[in-house]
């Protein structure tokens, strides 16, 4: 069991190009045994070429890439992972039990059939041809996929993509029971309320740069909005044009607002409504930190590279 200590793979100075595009500008990463790192960012941030070069399918321009402190590219290093890419070419007529079993064949150590299936919920697939299954149960196959050779580190790309939202449940449940056994994950992911369920670390890319990193504690702490929630009579229309508000709307029977002048908002929020109850404030989500950090850095790129 790998300890948080233990650097499992790593980006040092990272520079990657297409042509005039820069994908990756001097990027550094390192991910540690037993956590789970979820990788976030808009189109174009850098997600998927940073993934590629960690799993040895494309080379740097400039800098150093680890693998448990090994090229990529290296059988060796390789033989420790398991993944999980958005598009996946599999054979259709090879039934899903074959698939597993071809799959764990390729490691030293790998777990049983049954004890894939079962992690990756897709026992009562086994015998079904896997072109026959649906967007979502595909997706679960590729999960079995992925931890049937008991990788010391997983890479998950948009791992719940088509998946219903008891199959994502059951997914998250997943991740977490391999991820207490000391495995370690890198997912990437849009739905930031999975990132918010998952992650021990966040880091957040833009234009081929981090613009954060740390726990989600310390990613929403970098931000000024935060939540306000309350049972009022007013409505969202109203509140929405009040100069300390974001955003307005109704969650349920009360009202959420987000703010940067919370003080403020309290204060007017009282004197339109002395009724009002239930009062909450809150630290801001992962999405209103993911927003505004992307926003601030796309600003912040684009000024350096006009005046550069």
């Amino acid at each position: 069991m790998a300890s948080m200590q233990t650097v499992l793979a790593e980006l040092r100075g990272v520079r990657k190009s297409y042509g005039k595009i820069a994908a990756l500008d001097g990027i550094d990463l390192t991910l540690h045994g037993g956590e789970l790192l979820a990788l976030l960012g808009p189109n174009g941030a850098g997600k998927t070429t940073a993934i590629g070069l960690l799993l040895g399918l494309i080379r740097a321009d400039a800098g150093t890439v680890r693998l448990f402190g090994q090229d990529p590219q290296r059988i060796q290093a390789r033989r420790s992972i398991g993944v999980m890419l958005q598009d996946a070419a599999l054979p259709a007529t090879l039934r899903v039990g074959e698939l597993i079993r071809l799959t764990a064949s390729y490691y030293p150590s790998p777990r049983s059939l049954q004890e894939s299936a079962q992690l990756a919920g897709v026992a009562d697939l086994l015998d079904r041809p896997y072109g026959k299954l649906s967007g979502g149960q595909q997706r679960r196959v590729q999960f079995a996929l992925a931890l049937c050779g008991r990788p010391r580190l997983l890479f998950l790309d948009e791992p719940s993509v088509g998946m219903d939202v008891g199959t994502r449940e059951k997914l998250w449940t997943a991740i977490r029971h391999l991820v207490a056994e000391g495995n370690s994950v890198v997912l990437t992911t849009h739905y930031l309320e999975e990132a918010e369920a998952l992650a021990n670390r966040v880091c957040v890319m833009a234009r081929g740069r981090t613009v954060s990193e740390g726990s989600l504690d310390e990613l929403r702490a970098r931000v000024s909005l935060k939540r306000v929630r309350c049972a009022t009579r007013l409505d969202p229309d109203t509140v929405r044009a009040w100069p300390e508000v974001a955003e307005a709307r109704m969650d349920g029977e009360r009202l959420w607002m987000s703010s940067g002048s919370v003080e403020a908002l309290l204060r007017r929020l009282l004197a339109a409504d002395a009724e009002v109850s239930a009062l909450e404030v809150q630290a801001a989500g992962l999405a209103e930190a993911f927003t505004e950090l992307t926003r601030d850095a796309d600003e912040g790129i684009a000024e350096q590279r006009e005046a550069a």
